[in-house]
Order: C-alpha cells, then structure tokens, then sequence
C-alpha cells in the first residue's frame, strides 16, 4: 500500500501517537493516506477509536 504521508512514533507511549496523527491528518487533503507506526500496544485500541470518533477510514492495523 502506497502513503502521502508518514509518523514513526516508535517508543511514543499513548495518546502521543493519536495526538501526532490528530495533528497530521488536520492539514492533508481528503483521501490522502497517513501511514503510523506505533510500538505502543495501546495503540491497537487508541487508534481504531480515534480514527472512528473522528470520522477517518482505518484501512489496515
């Protein structure tokens, strides 16, 4: 799968890989696709409920 853009939040504890991508996904245009790397294992959870609360279409965890 092909991204626009990207965050490497390696080792970033929750909610700072939702509060980068929040912050990312503000300012890319519709339909562009962000791509998180996360090793936090809240992430799983946090992610998919950001994502769903607001508005965004996970395509793949």
């Amino acid at each position: 799968m092909e991204w626009d853009q990207e965050i490497d939040a390696t080792g970033l504890l929750c909610p700072l890989p939702v509060l980068k991508a929040r912050k990312r996904l503000a300012g890319m245009t519709p339909g562009a696709v962000l791509r998180l790397v996360s090793t936090d294992p809240a992430a799983v959870i946090d992610v998919p409920h950001f994502c769903a609360e607001a508005g965004h279409v996970l395509l793949k965890t």
